[in-house]
């Protein structure tokens, strides 16, 4: 079996599988200690990263240049390396049910070109038992090979936060398992020498595939609460901001926040525990329950919206809303599972004309997953309210006064999802605004 000396020695080569925001960071501190290879099925991805391009944006130009990484598009080079990281996304599908083809298109690729004595490790976020009930066995059919005794396995759950440059791969503890005792030591070793914050060593791979699958159910419902609390708050007319930071100047009080749960993590990965405890015979109610409020947050939203454009006395339908970032998140380019698109379609509904500018989505990406054409900021044209939907950091520096600016002529109307503006200021300018 492949060994820790071998690998830091640069006899063997590592594989990581999947360039994308867990993948790409990964193989670059890897490359500072080890041989790596970085595969991704995508030609465009590699020919974007031999030009040290990174789309994601979560690995600096400089970094790149200098990282020792040699990027492929051919799958045989995986028989090259004797350890294989696979980090591909795991989605639902439109019924909320775990899709996992991509990790099995991986697993049977890692299996046609593994060679006797590879370790294959996971960090694919998952339910309890997926790797070893979904993805060895496609290993071991397509190559012939048997786990424990011609290859081993491991599960060390991606805890990468996009857009995050404070809490890097580096700084945050890092869960390993494996088949065996072994493995999980040498995982230790490996990811030791990336990770200064140290690594967790648990019994089995089904403890940290559960390990990893709870991190973000718990925020989903802790946010959850928040968002019941922020619809309760509002038809109190009390505002959910000052609330809780009154509450959070107790020590004990979390610093949760309302808003929209999107992208690939926190909206999905519940899904991935409630659809293996469902198979058991057993219905979460609590996580589901969380799960529906903030699946309906968009509706609220939304709807809320087209309440304050009748007070305003505007007519709601043909009139243009502009709605101020499309990605799932601050700063990050993913488009991924966002919630904005849930807002549009809810405003589209009532009539309302909906136009859209991101500073940092790609247009081609938007235009193929959700039929949107990006506008320039020039190009928006007067309308009816603004969402400042993502606080990108274009739209900070931009204030509330430049926001208030795109209405037209009377009482201007700004939708403040994530509170990032001062009511305060509002109400000296004569905006009316509204925050989640």
């Amino acid at each position: 079996m492949v060994t820790f000396e071998s690998l830091s020695e640069r006899k063997d080569k590592i594989a990581v599988v999947g360039l994308g925001y867990v993948g790409l960071p990964l193989a670059v501190h890897l490359s500072r200690h080890f041989e790596v290879v970085g595969y991704d099925l995508k030609p465009d991805r590699i020919r974007e990263l031999k030009n040290g391009k990174d789309r994601t944006l979560e690995i600096a130009e400089s970094d790149l240049a200098n990282a020792r990484i040699y990027f492929t598009a051919d799958p045989s080079e995986l028989g090259q390396c004797r350890m294989i990281i696979v980090a591909v996304p795991t989605p639902i599908d439109a019924y909320r049910i775990p899709d996992l083809s991509p990790l099995r298109g991986a697993s049977g690729a890692v299996g046609k070109f593994m060679k006797n004595g590879t370790c294959v490790v996971f960090e694919s976020t998952v339910y309890p038992g997926a790797t070893e009930e979904v993805c060895v066995p496609i290993m071991e059919k397509a190559s012939g090979l048997k786990l424990g005794i011609d290859f081993t396995a491991g599960y060390s759950p991606e805890r990468i936060n996009p857009g995050d440059k404070e809490h890097t791969i580096d700084k945050i503890v890092k869960v390993v398992s494996g088949s065996d005792p072994a493995t999980t030591m040498l995982l230790g070793k490996v990811y030791g020498t990336i990770v200064s914050a140290g690594v967790h060593p648990v019994s089995s791979i089904k403890v940290a595939e559960a390990a990893k699958v709870i991190e973000n159910t718990q925020r989903d419902l802790n946010i959850a609460l928040m968002n019941e609390l922020a619809m309760i708050f509002d038809r109190m007319d009390i505002d959910t901001s000052e609330v809780l930071k009154a509450a959070g100047t107790k020590w004990n009080f979390l610093p949760f926040r309302p808003g929209l749960v999107g992208g690939h993590c926190i909206g999905v990965d519940p899904y991935y525990l409630t659809f293996k405890a469902e198979s058991l015979g057993y219905h979460p109610e609590m996580i589901l329950a969380g799960r529906r409020i903030n699946d309906n947050m968009a509706k609220f939203i939304a709807e809320r919206t087209v309440k304050i454009l009748i007070n305003s006395s505007k007519q709601v339908r043909d009139s243009r809303v502009a709605v101020m970032g499309l990605t799932f998140k601050e700063n990050v380019p993913d488009l991924r599972n966002t919630k904005i698109v849930d807002i549009i379609s809810e405003l589209n509904t009532y009539g309302v004309n909906v136009v859209v500018h991101d500073p940092i989505a790609d247009p081609d990406e938007a235009r193929a997953y959700y039929g949107i054409d990006l506008q320039p900021l020039e190009g928006l044209g007067r309308v009816d309210a603004v969402i400042v939907a993502v606080i990108h950091d274009t739209y900070k520096s931009m204030g509330l006064s430049r926001m208030a600016r795109l209405c037209y002529d009377g009482c201007p109307i700004v939708i403040d999802i994530k509170g990032a503006f001062n009511p305060d200021d509002a109400r000296i300018e004569q905006i009316r605004y509204w925050r989640l």
